[in-house]
């Protein structure tokens, strides 16, 4: 915040006659992705539960209580109030319509193309916030009536190629798809074209909503670019994962949560050389039933806080 302070006095009086009314001002916005890992209960062939759960990459998505779009689901989030920063209001939004206290947060995106929200000329800066979702009950709130964890599986194919001397052009399709299955039975679907354009080798890249069915405003759009931002960060620092976990965990585990995130299945032994650093062995056991028991690690905070 400006210290007033320490203006001039003629900035002090340019700014006494400053109306800033003369300007058109858009609403700002804070939206939330919520990522977690964590059970999938399926049923047998004799419609009973597995004892035996899939762990799978799971999206926070609430159902909205009013117009627009009352009825179609969405991602936690809300306007900004006065005196607020958007890490207020997210942190603030998200409490209110889910219940979660606590998360990861951190912004990924702004997104303020014209016509993205019915309501007028609305800018949102949109949050990644990552949570152990076993450890919460969500809830709706506010303006959201219900409160559903989706499992999340995204499919790219790739439409053109066309590299040029000057210039170059990718366009990717994706197909999204969320589904709750632990309570009530929700399917969504999303088509999203990523175009990405090369000029002078700077890259920008456009996204376009070919189809959203029950999901509101342009929160397709924002979902993908949340999920390709997790798998980002996953894939730099490997940091952000361990925000998915609760405070003690095998090293199988943390692997499976990793290639949940990624896609992709690791060999053992490198990713345990790679995360060798961040994690410290503790004297407990996890001795699960079927399983042979194993050590229990937590994140070693010599890495994770220093300068």
């Amino acid at each position: 915040m400006t210290d007033s302070k320490n203006l001039s006095a003629e900035e002090q009086a340019y700014l006494v006659s400053y109306d800033i009314t003369q300007f058109d001002r858009p609403s700002v916005a804070a939206d939330i992705a919520v990522f977690s890992i964590m059970k999938t209960y399926v049923l047998d062939g004799n419609k009973n539960y597995r004892k035996d759960p899939e762990r799978k990459l799971k999206l926070l998505l609430i159902r909205r209580g009013s117009f627009p779009y009352k009825d179609h689901w969405a991602l936690p989030g809300g306007f900004c109030r006065p005196g607020e920063s958007v890490e207020d209001t997210a942190g603030r939004e998200l409490r209110e319509e889910t219940g979660v206290e606590e998360a990861y947060l951190n912004p990924f995106a702004i997104f303020s193309e014209p016509g993205r929200d019915p309501r007028g000329w609305i800018i949102s800066h949109a949050f990644l916030a990552l949570i152990d979702g076993e450890r919460y009950q969500v809830r709706g709130g506010s303006d959201a009536w219900e409160a559903e964890w989706f499992d999340i599986e995204l499919d790219k194919q790739q439409v053109k190629k066309e590299i040029q001397e000057d210039h170059a052009e990718l366009v990717y399709d994706y197909e999204l798809r969320l589904e709750a299955k632990d309570r009530n039975a929700f399917k969504l679907k999303a088509a999203i074209r990523e175009k990405k354009s090369f000029r002078a080798h700077h890259e920008t890249t456009d996204y376009e909503i070919l189809a959203a069915e029950g999901l509101a405003f342009d929160h397709a759009r924002i979902i993908l670019c949340a999920y390709l931002a997790l798998q980002r960060e996953a894939g730099e620092t490997g940091k952000i994962v361990f925000d998915l976990m609760p405070e003690t965990f095998t090293l199988a585990s943390l692997q499976k949560a990793y290639e949940t995130i990624q896609g992709r299945p690791f060999l053992t032994p490198n990713f345990r050389r790679k995360i060798a650093g961040y994690v410290t062995e503790t004297e407990n056991i996890w001795d699960g039933a079927g399983h042979r028991p194993a050590k229990l690690y937590r994140r070693n905070l010599d890495a994770f806080y220093q300068e």
